[in-house]
Order: structure tokens, then sequence, then C-alpha cells
């Protein structure tokens, strides 16, 4: 089925941009304020919690379809050509290393932190 085989495609291309993406936050060159943007992305990305929650009809999964690749094409005017590139060739000849679990510890601890942040800023 060609849109399937397309939508596949697609899919693997995202994936590989988010993880060069997390290898850009990484690299020395990018800007702190685009490290900070990617790394949001990223974590949308990788978290089971969305903005609008999956059930709602159409907009659940809109969410996921116009705000991750926004976000991408946001991150990717902030950081270097140069970098990008460095980081898609990484990110195409590795795979990320420990697969979901990685990604989910990354997203826990993310979510934790924020957490605990909103805790310390309402009890004070």
């Amino acid at each position: 089925m060609p849109l399937v085989d397309s939508l596949r495609a697609r899919a693997r291309r995202l994936k590989r941009e988010v993880w060069a993406l997390v290898l850009a936050c990484r690299d020395p060159r990018t800007p702190w304020y685009a490290k900070v943007l990617a790394g949001a992305v990223v974590a949308y990305a990788l978290s089971p919690i969305d903005l609008i929650p999956d059930f709602i009809p159409i907009g659940g999964q809109l969410d996921d379809l116009v705000l991750v690749p926004l976000g991408i094409a946001v991150v990717l005017r902030l950081v270097p050509d140069d970098v990008m590139a460095d980081c898609r060739l990484r990110a195409e000849s590795a795979e990320m290393p420990g697969g979901r679990w990685v990604a989910a510890a990354v997203v826990a601890v993310l979510w934790i932190g924020a957490g605990v942040l909103a805790w310390r800023w309402v009890r004070v």
C-alpha cells in the first residue's frame, strides 16, 4: 500500500529529526536558547502527555501532527546549518541508545522536575 509506505517513511524521517535535535542539544556550537526549545520539542514528541488528549476526536491527533513538526521547523531555524548537518549524519548512522527506555526515562525526569518546580512555586 503506497499510502502506508509513505506514512512509514515520514515517521522514520520525523524520528531521525527528533534524534538529530537531541544530538544538537548536546553540541556546544548550538546556542542556549535553541537547546532549550529543542529540549522542549523533543520532550513533547516523546511524552505520553499531550496538550490535547488523544481521546478527543481529531484535535487529539492533530496537535501531534502540527505541533511537533512546527516545533522542529522553529528549532531548525535557530540551530546553525553546519551543526544540524553534522547531527543528521550522526542520527542516520546511529540508533537512539537504549531505545524507548531511555526516552521514557528522560521524559519522566523532565515531568518530575517540572512537578517539583511547580510544587515549590505554589508552596512559596
